[in-house]
């Protein structure tokens, strides 16, 4: 791959934007370092950076819900990745939902605008 298509980790952690490839619908960010990106390109399924348990992370690793990549954008200044992915299982948030921004602020109230599609309990014993 062409070093001009790299995303800039000079700077430590990138984020990468999940998006369903299908629907256009964003279903989480997340960060990724070199390793990740590298481990992403090599696989075609989604790694990131785990911040809170500092660690490389393989979506879907635990769950089965793992993200395959359909494509990559890289912003104008190679500062944020866009994975476009197909999302197998349904579920991209580790609480169940379909989305990590399941909810909604409108007329002033907040609420879940997206589906629950697994039981966390049942798939993290947490």
């Amino acid at each position: 791959m062409s070093t001009a298509f790299c995303p800039d980790f000079s700077k430590g952690l990138v984020p990468a934007i999940a998006q369903d490839a299908a629907t256009g619908e964003v279903l989480m960010l997340a960060y990724m370092n070199e390793e990740a990106w590298q481990r992403t390109l090599a696989t075609g399924e989604a790694h990131y950076w785990s911040r809170s348990r500092g660690e490389l992370w393989h979506k879907g690793g635990t769950s089965g819900h793992v993200q395959k990549v359909r494509s990559i954008r890289l912003d104008c200044d190679n500062d944020t990745i866009l994975l476009r992915i197909e999302q197998i299982g349904g579920a991209a948030c580790h609480t169940g939902h379909r989305s990590c921004f399941y909810r909604e602020w409108k007329d002033g109230e907040v609420a879940d605008c997206s589906p629950v599609v697994f039981d966390p309990q049942s798939v993290y014993g947490r």
